[in-house]
């Protein structure tokens, strides 16, 4: 039996607009993955810390603060400090592509903008945790 797919979907800052968060995890739901949603205003700590004590496959952060690159590169060396960089990061939001080159760069997985199909981020995810199982 294929162990559940767990993510642990965030909004990181001041940001307070958490419709498109909703949306992916209730997708997320539909098709069978576990989801844990933190709600608004989490800390980069707060998420990492999160993502370890719920044991996830990934944890996916929205933006439309503007915050990205600040936000994400925080997680990712949270994530590395805490041993947890086995976790895969993703995110959407409003992120203009140049930065969103940097961003994967970097070391995140993939990011999707307004519009994205759920369907995409679904594929995307299993295709992921796949190819990186986890314990």
């Amino acid at each position: 039996m294929k162990k559940k797919i767990r993510v642990l979907v965030a909004k990181a800052g001041l940001d307070g607009h958490d419709r498109g968060a909703k949306v992916v995890a209730a997708a997320l739901r539909d098709a069978g993955v576990e989801v844990i949603y933190t709600g608004l205003r989490q800390t980069p700590e707060m998420i990492v810390e999160a993502a370890i004590q719920e044991d996830v496959n990934a944890v996916g952060i929205s933006i439309l603060s503007g915050a990205h690159m600040t936000v994400f590169p925080r997680i990712l060396n949270l994530m590395k400090e805490k041993r947890a960089d086995d976790i895969l990061l993703f995110g959407g939001g409003i992120i203009p592509e140049e930065d969103m080159k940097k961003l994967k760069e970097m070391g995140v997985g993939e990011l999707f903008t307004p519009g994205a199909s759920t369907q995409d981020i679904i594929k995307f995810l299993r295709e992921w945790v796949e190819k990186h199982p986890r314990g």
